[in-house]
């Protein structure tokens, strides 16, 4: 059978479906206006990374390392990334010490992020939120609130299995439904 150049996989298509769903989670307006994440290109970068982090994290949980899909969703990042520099307007001599800044990012990130989410102490996430979205030293009440819509994602992707989060068959959790822990405390007091 003679393939076609230009077929692609149900795979990169599965992938490509993951990625945008990354994406347009990450673009939420809530972020930006309810939690206060600087809606700036850093700062939807960072959002974008974070939700890369939670699935990458599950992908490698369920499958005890990263599988193939998981690295297909991490180069769909990079091209994304090295896509967007060069509609910005970054140079060929530019764009790769952009991305060499954005792996390193997202590794430190990731690595940082994959502590955090497995201290119980909530006060270890949200100081990393507020270091990395926020670059902030003290803890804002977005990042506190941030902390806590990544752990609400990790508990909604914990139970799937790799085919699962790849076929995108789960939904992150509505960032305006979450509240900060001191108000959650509040409200369950009541």
């Amino acid at each position: 059978m003679i393939s076609l150049p230009f077929r692609r996989s149900s795979r990169a298509a599965s992938i490509d479906a993951l990625y945008g769903m990354i994406v347009a989670q990450a673009r939420t307006i809530e972020f930006y206006r309810g939690y206060g994440v600087p809606d700036t290109v850093d700062g939807r970068l960072d959002m974008i990374v974070l939700h890369l982090v939670l699935v990458l994290r599950q992908l490698t949980r369920a499958q005890g390392a990263l599988p193939p899909p998981g690295q297909q969703l991490f180069d769909r990042f990079c091209a994304d990334m090295d896509d967007n520099f060069r509609e910005m307007g970054v140079g060929d001599f530019g764009v790769p010490k952009r991305m060499q800044k954005v792996g390193e990012a997202f590794y430190g990130r990731a690595k940082v992020y994959e502590s955090a989410l497995a201290d119980a102490d909530p006060a270890v996430l949200e100081a990393a939120v507020a270091r990395n979205v926020f670059g902030a030293a003290e803890t804002p009440l977005g990042a506190r609130r941030l902390a806590a819509y990544m752990r609400e994602a990790a508990d909604r992707l914990a139970p799937l299995a790799a085919d699962a989060v790849v076929a995108a068959k789960f939904d992150f959790p509505d960032p305006a439904s979450i509240a900060t822990p001191a108000a959650q405390e509040t409200l369950e007091q009541r």
